[in-house]
């Protein structure tokens, strides 16, 4: 995301096609990018971010799976990639056994859940990362659906406020 406008007024302004990208690169949903690129123009950043409150709650599962395809496994952030690399920052330097566990709880919750564990990892440690993976594998599908929708609206807030504030 580089270049882009550096006000939500401005970002209400750039092509259809562009926005879609800059969107996307936000959420890999389809659906949502086009849900939130619905609602420009935003005059502010509080109106961009009810437009990704609003088109998260609309989301069906599919639309889910879409979007957590964009997200790297907890403990493995996709190389190059400094987005995933800053949110998973938590995972650097940590102890081996502590990411095999992480791994181990993960390949469990795939398995169980069919999609990757997606959570806010922004601040977070490893150690709470894997306690939350945990905490949450005794779900049922529903229920964590609804708890993925939370933690990708977080996840999209964060990434919307670093279009306007990149430091």
């Amino acid at each position: 995301m580089t270049n882009l406008p550096t006000t939500p007024d401005a970002l209400s302004a750039i092509p259809a096609a562009e926005l879609t990208e800059t969107l996307l690169e936000i959420c890999s949903s389809p659906s949502w990018a086009a849900a939130v690129a619905e609602t420009r123009p935003w005059s502010d950043r509080a109106e961009l971010l009810a437009a990704n409150e609003a088109a998260m709650a609309k989301l069906t599962v599919q639309d889910l799976t879409d979007a957590m395809a964009g997200h790297a496994r907890i403990g493995k952030p996709k190389t190059g990639d400094a987005t995933s690399e800053r949110e998973q920052a938590g995972i650097q330097g940590v102890d081996s056994a502590l990411l095999d566990e992480l791994h181990e709880a993960n390949a469990a919750y795939e398995a169980k859940f069919g999609h990757v564990f997606l959570i806010c990892a922004t601040g977070r440690t490893a150690g709470t990362m894997l306690a939350a993976l945990r905490e949450r594998f005794p779900h049922d599908a529903a229920t964590e659906a609804e708890i993925v929708r939370g933690e990708l609206r977080k996840i999209n807030e964060i990434r919307v406020n670093r279009l306007f504030d990149p430091a």
